[in-house]
């Protein structure tokens, strides 16, 4: 296959490679380029654009990956901070290399998702050609692919280094990439990130190692006896009969070293008896354990090599805990709703049974609950293809609902569009018809409510020619339906077609797991990229309030507090009024006051006001100073 390129030194070389010459990058960049050419068919003399995926498959992607993403956060927390001022960018990328998860400076926005170093981009070999993501996709190993070591000269700006990341069975799911828009000439100048990223990694296998395996035994390992307990270099775990069932990268290779085997084959190495690879069994594994100092912590593998090895118990299976087993089957939109408290699981698994049915399904709740996120949350976990089209019954004008709902023909009425319009019944045909408010909605309407559901059509306003229609429907309301069935004002017809299943929400003061919901209000409230604290005192004014509003009212304190707080900290002074904050005073005082009331609480004890408030003395005598506040004698 011959190739007319451009005319330029990084096209021509690529040529030379393709016609079987010898070069003088490393091996893994050679065979990418001849994988991009002989098998992905790319031109190097087309430029290879970057790709964002549409928003609706990043969620998708993101949702497949939640669990990984979850434990993973920390890990690369870790390494930006490492690396923070030094312009780099960490990418988390899925199985076909889309972009999942991703952190950088959102100064540089525009230029990160241009070169596609962003949220959503793909980086898959065939589609980007020669990078360190889709290398490492191929390769199963840990690379750098800098500047022209690119396929094409769209990415030859760019240096990234890769690591992949394998699931506890020994697969490839997962890339962390830590990449620079621009960088040194030298390749060298990448040690320390290739470095970085492989130690990231390895510690995000064993997070997920431990998560995945907390009721069987994991048998941690080390070269060198100081770094065992702190940052093990390999893990496997092992069930009741002395069997391999899970493994980090760093575990596989030590297994196949072992018994003379190859990584690439887990197949192989799981399943089998710990006996295999070392010179110990099940029974052996508690004199490994922390009540031996850590060098007498020895194994020798079958090839004789020594290693030191620190064997964790299994967890007992408490009875508390039984509502993690049904959670894993939850679909993840359903387990972002809410934390493990036992009464939230079991309402998580409720919802997930009757997603995977036709059945209409009725939430009850009071405002601000979070009834509308609940019901796309169902409908994501429902394997239906349509939309999700949500209606709040009692926002849209009574004499614009039945054409809104509807449709209409093209000149129904005066101000109609000539085209006519699709309704939102229609737009949700093949998906999920939310209607908030159900309650609200005007008495002579719900009879053609109730025909749509009876006889899967729809006739637009105007028209003499009905549509069909298959959509699952989900209402909603803050009053109780039958009492308004007994008022008269909702059809009793309509209420039995609606309510075949009937979801409550707890109200925000009642859920027990409140903490839960208060931090990823916090995290949604994050400024300038910093985590939001609250001090004890904030958390236990916030856990006494009755919450008429509910999430939605928790929503809007964080935000007012997160505008007011200093060093991301929120004090008693930073809340909003009806929570009792400062705003409860009058003018300017009202921070002075809130802090003087504290301070006499304690009798003017500055370390005790201190404890109280979640901060250190020095922020209470810099407020102390700030305002005039002085002991009172």
């Amino acid at each position: 296959m011959r190739f007319v390129f451009p005319h330029s030194d990084h096209i021509r070389e690529i040529e030379r490679v393709a016609s079987g010459q010898t070069t003088g990058r490393d091996a893994f960049v050679v065979e990418s380029w001849l994988r991009c050419i002989n098998t992905h068919r790319l031109d190097p003399a087309q430029a290879c654009e970057a790709f964002i995926v549409p928003e609706q498959q990043l969620k998708e992607h993101r949702q497949q990956s939640e669990e990984l993403i979850y434990i993973a956060r920390s890990g690369l927390e870790q390494l930006y901070q490492q690396v923070a001022g030094q312009n780099y960018v960490l990418l988390l990328s899925d199985r076909e290399g889309v972009t999942v998860e991703f952190l950088g400076d959102p100064l540089f926005d525009n230029n990160l998702r241009k070169a596609g170093l962003y949220l959503g981009s793909e980086w898959s070999e065939w589609r980007a050609g020669t990078c360190a993501v889709g290398a490492c996709l191929e390769s199963g190993e840990a690379l750098t692919i800098h500047q022209t070591d690119h396929f094409d000269n769209t990415h030859t700006p760019l240096s990234c280094t890769a690591a992949p990341i394998y699931d506890t069975r020994g697969s490839l799911c997962a890339v962390l990439d830590i990449s620079l828009l621009s960088s040194p000439i030298l390749k060298a100048s990448q040690n320390l990130a290739l470095h970085l990223v492989k130690a990231t990694a390895r510690r995000i296998e064993l997070a997920n190692l431990m998560a995945q395996t907390r009721h069987e035994w994991v048998l941690r390992f080390s070269r060198s006896p100081e770094f065992l307990d702190v940052d093990p270099e390999a893990a496997i775990s092992i069930d009741a009969r002395g069997r391999v069932i899970g493994m980090t990268h760093g575990g596989a290779q030590l297994l196949a070293r072992s018994a003379g085997l190859h990584w690439r084959s887990p197949d192989l190495l799981l399943g089998e008896p710990i006996s295999r690879f070392f010179d110990t069994d099940i029974d052996r594994l508690p004199e490994l354990t922390r009540g031996r100092p850590t060098q007498e912590r020895v194994l020798f593998a079958r090839d004789g090599n020594a290693l030191f090895a620190h064997a964790i118990e299994p967890q007992p299976h408490l009875r508390a805990r039984r509502p993690r087993a049904e959670r894993r089957q939850i679909p993840p939109p359903l387990k972002r709703l809410g934390g493990d408290a036992p009464e939230i699981v079991a309402l998580q698994a409720r919802a997930a049974k009757l997603a995977r049915t036709a059945l209409p399904i009725l939430i009850q709740g009071e405002t601000g609950t979070g009834k509308e996120h609940l019901a796309r949350a169902i409908h994501e976990g429902s394997g239906l293809k349509g939309r999700f089209v949500a209606v709040n019954c009692a926002a849209i004008p009574e004499q614009l609902i039945e054409s809104e709902l509807f449709g209409y023909a093209p000149g129904a009425f005066t101000g109609a569009s000539a085209k006519g319009r699709k309704g939102l019944v229609e737009q949700a045909d093949g998906g999920t018809l939310f209607l908030d408010e159900i309650g609200d909605m005007p008495y002579a309407l719900q009879s053609r409510l109730l025909r749509v559901l009876a006889e899967h059509e729809v006739l637009p306003v105007g028209s003499s020619d009905s549509r069909p229609v298959r959509i699952r429907v989900i209402s909603a309301s803050h009053r109780p339906l039958p009492e308004a069935v007994r008022d008269g004002c909702f059809r009793e017809d309509l209420f039995y077609r609606l309510n075949a299943a009937v979801i409550t929400l707890p109200a925000l003061r009642e859920r027990p797991d409140f903490d839960w919901v208060l931090e990823r209000v916090l995290e949604r409230h994050r400024t300038d990229g910093k985590a939001l604290i609250i001090s004890e005192a904030v958390r236990a004014m916030l856990k006494a309030h009755r919450w008429p509003g509910n999430i939605r009212e928790l929503e809007n304190v964080i935000a007012v507090a997160a505008a007011f707080c200093e060093d991301n900290t929120i004090e008693l002074w930073d809340l909003p009024a009806e929570i009792g904050g400062a705003e409860a005073v009058d003018g300017a005082d009202g921070e002075s006051s809130a802090l003087r009331r504290v301070l006499a609480d304690c009798n003017w004890n500055v370390s005790e006001a201190a404890r109280r408030l979640g901060v250190d003395r020095t922020t209470v005598h810099r407020r102390m100073k700030r305002q005039g506040i002085s002991h009172p004698h």
